[in-house]
């Protein structure tokens, strides 16, 4: 019986925990958060759990990036960009960095799910 007591973070095209279709939704939703390239390893389609913490890392990767960027841009690129573009970019940075905050806490709500269903053996 699916779990309807989802957070929400829960990403919405990724059917909740239980259903039959949770896994491949997961996938697919996962896939689109990391380089496409991750689209070749066949093992990353065969166990969702594998994907689901590579995708953690890499989100949680471009966070820190984001931060840091955030951090740095003003002294970086002050003699580069006019007052009003500088403002700009650190807009980006901030929008950017809220948006792959709320990415990262979806891919681990996800991830938590698809570690109970492996602790329980409900995959392949």
């Amino acid at each position: 019986m699916p779990d309807q007591s989802l957070t929400p973070d829960w990403p919405a095209s990724v059917h909740p925990p239980g259903s039959d279709s949770f896994e491949q939704t997961a996938l697919v939703w996962l896939f689109d958060h990391v380089p496409a390239d991750y689209r070749l390893h066949g093992v990353l389609r065969r166990h969702p759990v594998a994907l689901s913490r590579l995708a953690r890392q890499y989100v949680s990767a471009a966070l820190e990036a984001a931060r840091e960027g955030y951090r740095t841009a003003r002294v970086d690129l002050r003699d580069h960009l006019p007052a009003h573009a500088l403002d700009q970019v650190m807009n980006a940075y901030l929008a950017e960095g809220k948006r792959t905050a709320a990415v990262l806490r979806s891919i681990e709500a996800v991830d938590a799910e698809l570690k109970a269903v492996s602790e329980r053996g409900d995959d392949e």
